[in-house]
């Protein structure tokens, strides 16, 4: 019996033992993983600080050394520089690779991936990666010159004013304004008129609410013109001015055909018959209405040069089709003083695809109109600019064909010096009480906001970051 009972507890030791290395043995393993991880976290999170400051370097650098792709060495990367520790000796390495996003010949922003390894892990890196440039209007859903009043609904993307802000909306993102406080009058909702905020009204997330800030320049929009001209004759498309002082209507007339190929033609009439009240507010009645075209002549089928997507038309412009690159349309006049074309959309402007790929810049130098003969709904992808004038659409009587309209759909930006319109809430006999677009949607562009079409037109002459991503 007594060596049974011996047997049974060396065999009892022998299992709890074996239990016991397992559960040791896979313990120590746990411990051993755990700091392996967290050895591999530390030197990923030293490995993102490396990183990090190599793209703080060559903000420094590109700040002192604007344009210069190649850390002052003459010669291609990637650039290897050793990061000191605050001890003097070294915490790691960080490798930069600069490209410049070049168009028409002309450095549009600078790619900066900066890769960084410490020291004591030279196995592991974290990678960066930033755009550099100057920020455009293209970082916003709208950019105004004039008080504004925004209704009821959903906004998405930033809104700044240069002038007063009524937001009764729902904004996403930041609205600012760069009054300190304004005059709202009966034309705004307020009855009586009464001093309010830079930003004031009944909208949500009003955390998003900020004022003053600095105000847009809209007056060095204009002062590219001339550069973008020469451009366009040497490198991109260009179409001189037809109207005459006895007629100053005419223009061209541009339809993108969505395989990088755009289709003009003159416009040789336009109808003389049609009126309406301005959007601009250059009349305070009925005046004639030109933006409707009554006769063309097609000129030619043009391939948009995919190293300068720039056409400037001196003249009057209607643009519609589908767009499938990158595309800078400006009407302007340089050459004759006091003569400001305006841009008419008489049709669905829209992207191919909505990968960044497609993108489309309309500057007009006075009014950007949308037609009177637009679809019911209408489609535009874009970013709009009107630099002196309105972005809007006429009032149209309510007896006439043109005033019903449903909804406006909008992806891209808005830029107008006077204040927007592209609805009339008139009652009477119109539909709904109003003519012109009763509804719709304004959605904020992420894709082109950091990689707009070239030479559109920027809100700082600082470059600076404009996106960042870790690889």
């Amino acid at each position: 019996m007594k060596n049974r009972l011996r047997g049974s507890i060396v065999l009892l030791v022998l299992i709890f033992g074996a239990i016991f290395f397992t559960v040791l043995a896979a313990l120590s393993g746990f411990v051993l993983a755990q700091n392996h991880a967290q050895d591999i976290t530390r030197a990923r999170a030293e490995g993102f600080s490396i990183a990090d400051a190599g793209l703080e370097y060559y903000r420094w650098f590109l700040s002192h050394f604007p344009g210069n792709t190649q850390d002052g060495t003459g010669h291609a990367g990637p650039y290897v520089t050793s990061y000191a520790d605050p001890q003097g000796g070294t915490a790691g390495t960080y490798s930069l690779s600069i490209t410049g996003n070049v168009a028409c010949g002309v450095v549009q922003s600078i790619d900066v991936t900066s890769t960084g390894v410490p020291s004591d892990a030279p196995g592991i890196s974290t990678t960066l990666w930033a755009r550099y440039a100057e920020p455009s209007v293209a970082r916003y859903n709208m950019v105004l010159n004039a008080s504004t009043w925004f209704g009821a609904g959903p906004i998405y993307g930033p809104v700044h004013s240069n002038g007063g802000l009524r937001m009764d909306g729902s904004p996403n993102a930041p609205v600012t304004s760069s009054l300190s406080s304004w005059y709202c009058d009966y034309s705004f909702g307020c009855n009586p008129g009464q001093t309010v905020p830079g930003v004031f009204g009944s909208g949500t997330n009003q955390d998003f609410w900020s004022y003053p800030t600095p105000q847009v320049d809209f007056t060095a929009i204009a002062s590219s013109f001339s550069s973008l001209k020469t451009i366009a004759q040497t490198s991109g498309l260009y179409f001189p001015r037809v109207s005459t002082n006895q007629n100053p209507n005419l223009g061209y007339h541009l339809i993108f055909n969505g395989d990088g190929t755009v289709t003009v033609k003159q416009v040789t009439a336009v109808n003389q018959n049609l009126y309406s009240y301005p959007a601009d507010g250059s009349a305070n009645w009925f005046v004639p209405d030109y933006s409707l075209i009554s006769s063309e002549t097609t000129l030619g089928t043009y391939t948009i040069p995919s190293q300068c997507g720039v056409i400037f038309v001196e003249d009057n412009a209607w643009i519609e089709g589908s767009i499938s690159s990158k595309v800078t349309v400006v009407a302007a006049d340089v050459a004759d003083q006091g003569v400001y074309p305006n841009i008419v959309v008489p049709n669905n402007i829209t992207y191919t695809a909505f990968d960044g790929s497609a993108g489309l810049t309309a500057i007009a130098s006075h009014d950007l109109l949308i037609g009177p003969n637009t679809p019911t709904n209408l489609t535009m992808d874009g970013i709009f600019v009107a630099q002196s004038g309105v972005f809007g659409r006429n009032f149209y009587s309510c007896n006439s064909s043109y005033a019903d309209r449903s909804d406006l759909n909008q992806f891209g930006t808005v830029v107008s010096t006077l204040r927007p319109v592209t609805a009339w809430l008139v009652g009477g006999s119109c539909a709904g009480g109003i003519s012109g677009y009763s509804g719709g949607t304004q959605v904020f562009d992420r894709q082109n906001s950091t990689n707009p079409p070239p030479f559109t037109p920027t809100t700082s002459t600082q470059w600076q970051f404009v996106d960042w991503k870790q690889m």
